[in-house]
């Protein structure tokens, strides 16, 4: 069974970086052809994916978070990691990640983790 978990800051100041960390157990972040994605929900919005790193290591943004978001991995530690930068009180939400798994769909998520940017 695949597990994932998210960790996050909590709090965030305007204009700093959010970092938020994936662990997957259960399953490796490498095994052909899992995507691993990071999607959000902000209060009383609907869900927004922020984008996917794949099992080779290819990063795929969202275009209107682009320019903010960098995805990256750390395979000794099956781990997966968001970073958002120049966050403003809009990008308080709460993260999730997921796997994507066959036929383009979503079969494992995490329990989301609260992110919130005040000052």
């Amino acid at each position: 069974q695949v597990q994932l978990q998210e960790s996050g800051p909590g709090l965030v100041k305007p204009s700093q970086t959010l970092s938020g960390t994936c662990t997957v157990s259960g399953g490796s972040i490498t095994t052909n052809y899992y995507y691993w994605s990071w999607i959000r929900q902000p209060p009383g919005k609907g869900l927004e994916w922020m984008g996917a790193i794949a099992y080779d290591g290819s990063t795929y943004y969202s275009p209107s978070l682009k320019s903010r978001t960098s995805i990256f991995r750390d395979t000794s530690k099956n781990q997966f990691t968001l970073q958002l930068s120049s966050v403003t009180p809009e990008d308080t939400a709460v993260y999730y990640c997921a796997r994507v798994g066959d036929f383009f769909s979503y079969d494992y998520w995490g329990q989301g983790t609260q992110v919130t940017v005040s000052s």
